[in-house]
């Protein structure tokens, strides 16, 4: 008896009526996810400069607005909109660890959590929240694709976790234009698997998402690029130095942000119960206070602050890494929308901007990149993640075996300090808290959404 021939089985499959219907989702999600991208970062930046040009005329302003639209925030997401809190990624990594619970899905990946995601991060920016939109683009992007296809038929969970991951991978390389990452960021953090015949899925939709950006924005780099080496000898001493603070570091806010968001310490816990709202107020006189004590580094992303620290003209001083951790804690326990990854960015390139003091004979862009990798990797636990995503923002491959020896370092360290990865520890507590609440929650068509 003879067997088929593999090659022509394999040709049939990728030529029928199924596979032709799973691609024009792939694509269409792909499109959707790098439009919205695009769109969210123009609108999250346009409010963040009309805060800064608001505070501009008098801090006095924050004062008012930065508490103000905390509260508001902290109410707005109180109801329905709760799963728009916080980064985005733990809603994602729950829905994929749990792909038969479909009233998990549908309540926190619908297209109504995804348009609010989008609007109350950029009101998060808007009232000079220190947050990021890259996490947040993860959750949309997985959200749509997700939506995509179950628009074309698809209703196997097994079938739409691919999607998740596609459009989870195409929203973090859409945010940062950094392809490689989003791949590397999806198999590392969001699955924490590989499989071969998912390699195929994950790669069309990172490339034809990078195609729309490129096609829009053009080809750019996010800090642009940084010509500088870490020769081999005394200078490596640098990996020690920033790999142990700077994962250090890390480590303990992903373990006080874990801590709050458990309920501890006790009078915070009941805070938080009780007066949300007052609570993230109070976060956000917090931040204000941070930023009239230390700069206004202290307000949105820190993404122009990192930006001259990677360059090697810093507009901030040596104390900007500690108040930008501060501040981005106090962000985060408000329990408003927005991401980790940028603001965590800017506290690593602090941190390595002060550790360059103490070897002045060391290129200090060199410092700030190795800080800017180390504390990522201590507050995500995903090395691969923060080296591909360090080298593709700077196109600085001449770090690499220096940065993939920091972050190894970095992760070990973090690791002493909080046991369980940031993300994976806020999407278990995700899972059991929401089980209450969604024993009579059905998923609904997506055209109803």
């Amino acid at each position: 008896m003879s067997l088929p021939d593999p090659p022509q089985s394999g040709l049939r499959a990728a030529l029928s009526a199924d596979g032709w219907k799973r691609r024009m989702a792939l694509w269409g999600g792909a499109v959707a996810v790098a439009m919205v991208a695009i769109v969210f970062a123009k609108a999250s930046d346009a409010a963040f400069l009309l805060f800064q040009r608001i505070i501009g005329h008098s801090l006095w302003w924050a004062l008012l607005l930065t508490p103000g639209i905390f509260a508001l925030l902290a109410w707005l997401t109180n109801g329905v909109l709760r799963p728009t809190r916080g980064s985005g990624i733990p809603q994602v990594i729950a829905a994929l660890e749990k792909p038969e619970d479909h009233a998990f899905r549908a309540t926190n990946l619908s297209l109504r959590v995804s348009a609010g995601k989008l609007l109350l991060t950029t009101l998060s920016l808007l009232g000079g929240a220190s947050v990021g939109r890259e996490g947040p683009t993860v959750h949309v992007g997985a959200s749509l694709m997700y939506a995509f296809g179950r628009w074309f038929g698809f209703r196997d969970p097994r079938e739409l976790s691919h999607f998740l991951l596609a459009g989870g991978a195409a929203g973090i390389a859409a945010a940062f234009n950094t392809p490689l990452a989003g791949i590397v960021f999806a198999i590392e953090e969001l699955s924490g698997r590989f499989e071969h015949r998912f390699s195929g899925t994950l790669l069309t939709a990172v490339i034809v998402g990078g195609v729309v950006s490129l096609g829009i924005l053009g080809n750019y780099t996010y800090f642009g690029r940084v010509a500088t080496l870490l020769p081999l000898g005394q200078a490596w001493l640098a990996i020690l130095l920033c790999g142990t603070v700077a994962g250090l570091a890390g480590g303990l806010f992903a373990k006080l942000v874990l801590l709050s968001m458990s309920g501890r310490p006790t009078w915070l816990g009941r805070l938080r119960s009780n007066h949300p709202v007052l609570l993230a107020a109070a976060c956000g006189l917090v931040v204000v206070g941070l930023a009239a004590a230390f700069g206004n580094g202290a307000f949105g992303t820190g993404y122009e602050q990192a930006r001259s620290l990677v360059q090697g003209h810093a507009v901030v001083g040596h104390e900007f890494g500690v108040m930008k951790l501060l501040a981005n804690l106090a962000s985060y326990v408000a329990g408003i929308p927005g991401g980790l990854f940028s603001p965590a960015l800017a506290v690593g390139a602090g941190l390595g901007h002060n550790l360059s003091v103490v070897m002045p004979s060391v290129d200090p862009r060199a410092f700030v990149l190795l800080g800017m990798c180390a504390y990522l990797t201590g507050v995500t636990q995903a090395p691969l993640t923060s080296a591909v995503i360090s080298l593709e923002l700077t196109d600085t491959n001449g770090m690499l075996l220096p940065i993939l020896a920091t972050v190894l370092l970095a992760r070990g360290v973090s690791g002493l300090v909080c046991h369980v990865p940031i993300y994976r520890g806020l999407a278990e507590r995700l899972a059991r808290v929401d089980v209450p609440r969604r024993d009579h929650v059905h998923e609904a068509p997506v055209s109803d959404k």
